[in-house]
Formats: C-alpha cells, sequence, structure tokens
C-alpha cells in the first residue's frame, strides 16, 4: 500500500480496491493530538485510509460542512483535483508558497476510484484548509 502524506495535517494512504465507510477516532495518549482532533476513514485492509489531523477540523466539519450526500462524488473528485494540482503546485515553489503550509505534495490520481467518503473529506478539509489559513487554491475562497 502507497502512502501519501498532506503536510503533517492530512495524511492518505490509497491504494487501487474498493472503499468501505468506517469513520473512527485515534484515542488521545500524551505525545498524540486530542481524539476530537484526529478524523480517520479506513476499511478493514486499510487499502485507503484518510487521516486528517488538525486542531478544530472535525468540529468545522460537524458544524460547517454540508452534509454527506449534498455534493455529487464527481463534483466532489473534480473540485479536489484542482485543489490537489494547485496545492502540489504550491510544494513545489516553497520560495514562494509557506512552506509550513504546503510541506508535501498530494499523489491525488484521477483514475482511482477512492470513493465518495475518501473525497467528501479531502473535499472539505481543502475547503476548510482555505478558511482558515486565508489561502486560495481554486480563484477563490468556497463557503462550506
Amino acid at each position: 500500500m502507497k502512502k501519501i502524506a498532506l503536510t503533517l495535517i492530512l495524511l492518505v494512504a490509497m491504494a487501487s480496491c474498493h472503499f468501505d465507510k468506517n469513520i473512527t477516532t485515534k484515542a488521545k495518549t500524551p505525545d498524540t493530538p486530542k481524539a476530537s482532533d484526529v478524523v480517520r476513514i479506513a476499511n478493514d485492509s486499510l487499502e485507503y485510509e484518510v487521516l486528517i489531523i488538525d486542531a478544530g477540523f472535525n468540529s468545522w466539519l460537524l458544524g460547517n460542512a454540508r452534509p454527506r450526500g449534498f455534493y455529487s462524488e464527481t463534483y466532489l473528485e473534480n473540485k479536489n483535483q484542482i485543489y490537489v494540482n494547485e496545492w502540489n503546485n504550491r510544494a513545489l515553489q516553497p520560495q514562494r508558497f509557506n512552506s509550513d503550509l504546503y510541506e508535501m505534495q498530494i499523489n491525488y490520481d484521477p483514475n482511482i476510484h477512492y470513493g465518495y467518503e475518501v473525497n467528501y473529506l479531502i473535499y472539505n478539509y481543502m475547503v476548510y484548509f482555505q478558511i482558515k489559513n486565508r489561502q486560495q487554491l481554486a480563484g477563490f475562497v468556497p463557503s462550506p
């Protein structure tokens, strides 16, 4: 299984099999963030995994994001491709863009079917990231 990191904030590990939803949070330990700061989506064999570790994202997601099913999967895939392309461009230019925000590139392959839940969380994290950090990845900061 490949593991891909989107800074220390978002970790996406992907393979090429089907995705079954299973949202959990990690337990709190002294060396890890609070459980409420970690959103994890995985299936039993961990073919796809998204870990979002960012203080405030989980509560933002619950209080501000559109409900699951509001956007089509195609819409989420298209937006994620745009956001990821811009993110990767910025990660490759640390002299122009804050390297603390864009530490690593994201390996998001539009030819792989990640499933609705993975795309939903990546999309919402990108919206949250733009609002929180006053960044514009696609010409404007979207509303939730």
